[in-house]
């Protein structure tokens, strides 16, 4: 019987590592510790072996490898004479330096001009948020510098010191059960809303919540949700994406012209009768009336409650879910109260577009993440949460007040709106002024703002819609002194 010849044991099977999935295989022959280097230094190069780190010890690599000693030696022998390792005894081989590199230049900023060429596309805000400037008054932005961390840290060590294992696995689509009830309880006691815990669902803040109630109202024969006017942008955007049309309804002293909303012929319409934005008018008694009577004969009610909790000058206003919550959906969010990165919001709507709203969320993305959700409750249950929200106001209040002031010495000509509550003015001008091309204008002198015209459906008043939030009194008169000067030199 013939014996086969055994192959060399290098012959027969291809070594490989787990360390940067390094296979011999790809070896040219007799150019192992060449090839050896030369993945080495790219892996130092672009960073995936960074400046600090200890690569594997000669042996344990060269058995991982099925090669010889030798070779993995002569590789880190190279990179030491290049100066990219040192051999630091027991620490054993470590990364010193990176090879020189062809730098990739980074994505340039949109220049003002780019930003404010033509109507607003759905990419604006992006361009917008991206485009290098000095000082940033655009809307909506929180004083992120405020952010409580130590209070976040105590309940985030608090959360995993009493977590069960079984808390990260999946969870409910509809959010933590205990950050649901934390909800409810904030949304009681804060805007006048009594909601049970398991109908109140989780999102990932009122951008996600605009898309799974367009989902439903699409499935439910809505394709129409009328808006205020003027009245966001970047909600229009949203809406118009789940393929809603969104006929516009005039906003006045008093809020949406409900009258209007009734000649759309519109099944629904969402607001902001909190605050509204971009005025800052709050809907009034009589209007809320005759809103909640067309809902009453089958019209359905979107509120965005985005900024409630910031009111300075004014009394609360009760959230319209309170009233009739079996024809307003409901959505809010701690964007503005915390901070947008957290993405955390919650969404009401009535009993029957309930599970027709979970599907749809448990579809989207099998609910939001566990950790942030239960350190946000432990937030809201400890006060921690409110005791940021009153630091907040005073702190508001100061910066408002300064706005207003700067306005009024440099703007001399300027009617500021909705300085009662929010985080934001609008300021309308002079009827002759272009405002995209003033808010160009202060951009190119280093100051961020949107124009009023951004938010208008129909002809608006030129005007601009200025954040005062995230900056100090200082820096808010230095941009209202570029705003001014800007306005002086448009032709």
């Amino acid at each position: 019987m013939d014996r086969a010849k055994p192959m060399p044991a290098e012959e027969s099977i291809t070594a490989g590592a787990d360390f940067l999935q390094l296979d011999v295989g790809q070896a040219p022959p007799g150019g192992r510790a060449d090839w050896l280097a030369a993945r080495l230094r790219a892996a130092i190069a672009d960073g995936r072996v960074p400046v600090g780190a200890r690569l594997p010890a000669s042996r344990v690599l060269a058995a991982e490898l099925g090669v010889s000693r030798g070779v993995v030696t002569e590789a880190y022998q190279r990179l030491t004479e290049d100066g990219h390792v040192v051999g630091r005894g027991r620490a054993g081989t470590v990364v010193v330096a990176t090879p020189a590199a062809v730098v990739t230049p980074a994505p340039r900023p949109p220049a003002p001009a780019e930003v404010f060429t033509g109507p607003p596309g759905t990419d604006i805000f992006d361009a917008l948020r991206t485009a290098a400037a000095e000082l940033d008054l655009t809307p909506g932005v929180p004083d992120l510098a405020a952010f409580p961390r130590a209070a976040w840290l105590r309940a985030e060590r608090a959360v995993l010191h009493r977590l069960a294992p079984a808390a990260f696995g999946y969870g409910d689509a509809t959010g933590e059960p205990v950050l649901r009830l934390a909800v409810a309880t904030w949304l009681a006691r804060n805007r006048g809303i009594q909601v049970d815990p398991a109908e109140v669902v989780i999102v990932a803040g009122v951008s996600q919540a605009l898309g799974l109630l367009a989902q439903v109202l699409h499935a439910d024969g809505v394709h129409t949700v009328a808006v205020e006017d003027p009245g966001s942008l970047g909600v229009r955007q949203h809406l118009r994406n789940w393929r809603l049309d969104t006929p516009p309804v005039p906003v006045d002293g008093h809020g949406l012209r409900v009258d209007r909303l009734a000649a759309t012929g519109a099944p629904a319409v969402m607001l902001t009768p909190a605050h509204q934005f971009p005025t800052g008018v709050v809907l009034d008694g009589d209007r809320r009336r005759r809103l909640l009577r067309w809902a009453q004969r089958g019209g359905l009610v979107i509120e965005d409650d985005y900024d409630a909790e910031h009111r300075y000058d004014r009394p609360p206003v009760p959230a319209l879910r309170g009233m009739l919550p079996g024809r307003v959906c409901y959505t809010g969010s701690v964007s503005k109260l915390l901070a947008p990165a957290l993405r955390i919001g919650w969404v009401l709507v009535p009993p029957r577009l309930h599970d027709a709203l979970v599907a749809a969320k448990r579809m989207a993305d099998l609910g939001n993440a566990a950790l942030p959700q239960l350190v946000l409750a432990e937030l809201m249950d400890s006060g921690a949460l409110e005791r940021h929200l009153r630091l907040l106001r005073r702190r508001h209040v100061r910066r408002r007040d300064a706005m207003i002031r700067a306005i009024r010495d440099h703007l001399p000509g300027a009617v500021v709106h909705g300085a009662a509550a929010g985080l934001h003015l609008m300021v309308t001008l002079d009827g002759g002024v272009d405002d995209v091309a003033l808010a160009a204008a202060a951009l190119r002198r280093g100051v961020k703002v949107q124009p009023l015209s951004w938010h208008g459906q129909r002809p608006q008043p030129p005007g601009l819609v200025l954040g005062y939030a995230a900056n100090s009194p200082g820096d808010i008169e230095r941009a209202i002194t570029t705003i001014a000067a800007a306005l002086r030199d448009l032709p």
